[in-house]
């Protein structure tokens, strides 16, 4: 057991389990809308997370350290800059509009990690910013990068998808800030930081009963679809009455992060 934790650690820290959580978002886009799945967004989407992530993560970590990275640093270097470079190769299988999405998210992505102007913080500093740059990002890749690269025609249940989608990472992104809460600058003014656990928490069950609402809306929506939203609010509603602050990072990082590959599976094996 003492040798699988390792391996573990490193699989969470390394960002392939993140990674996984997005292609299964997206997989779970195509499914739903009925699109053919095309593997280079899928696959862009699943290195470029990896390769991304880590960078946001352990990029002043690895500058203040020059001289003295860990193993475990060198390693998870040595596969972000491999993922970097075959999530180019998926890059140029892109249709043109995907690829000027997926290039505003990478140019969002920098900017939240490093800072434009001198003596300025950079985007994941900014107060009350955080959360909205997640969101938008994740919407983007999951969402919107799957639909324009097939030409699918956006409608009014597209429009509802996304609101849906917006509500759905929003909610899942609360739980990560409510344990984050004792780590984060408080000059992030996260949503917990503003209102506390308890009304967070209010906010998060508010997000997700409007989530399984909206799917009422949509005309075309299948019984499976509905009982796969009504599955996955519950899930998240059950992580996010449990998270406090002082829960540990297997919570959110597998857990909580592992809620988009169970709907995606759910949909795979009952589709």
């Amino acid at each position: 057991m003492k040798y699988l934790k390792p391996i573990f650690d490193f699989y969470l820290d390394s960002s392939i389990h993140v990674a996984l959580s997005c292609f299964a978002l997206i997989n779970y886009t195509y499914l739903i809308l009925n699109i053919s799945i095309n593997y280079s967004v899928a696959l862009f989407a699943f290195f470029g997370t990896i390769s991304a992530y880590n960078f946001v993560k352990f990029d002043a970590l690895v500058r203040a350290k020059k001289n003295n990275l860990s193993w475990k640093l060198k390693a998870i270097a040595g596969l972000s800059f491999l993922s970097l470079f075959i999530g180019i190769y998926y890059f140029l299988e892109l249709e043109k509009i995907t690829k000027i999405i997926a290039s505003s998210v990478l140019i969002l992505t920098i900017l939240y990690t490093l800072p434009f102007f001198p003596n300025k913080k950079n985007a994941r500093n900014w107060a009350g910013f955080k959360i909205y740059i997640v969101v938008i990002c994740w919407v983007s890749v999951t969402l919107f990068l799957p639909i324009l690269n097939s030409g699918y025609k956006i409608h009014a249940e597209i429009a509802i998808l996304i609101l849906q989608r917006l509500l759905l990472i929003f909610s899942l992104i609360l739980i990560f800030e409510i344990k984050d809460l004792k780590n984060d600058d408080p000059h992030l003014k996260t949503v917990p930081q503003q209102i506390g656990v308890k009304n967070t928490k209010k906010v998060g069950y508010f997000l997700l009963f409007m989530f399984y609402g909206l799917a009422l809306l949509n005309s075309n929506l299948q019984f499976l679809e509905l009982a796969l939203n009504f599955t996955i609010t519950v899930i998240t509603g059950v992580f996010l009455f449990f998270s406090h602050e002082n829960r540990s990072k297997y919570y959110t990082d597998f857990w909580v992060e592992s809620t988009p590959i169970v709907l995606w599976l759910l949909c795979f094996f009952t589709k």
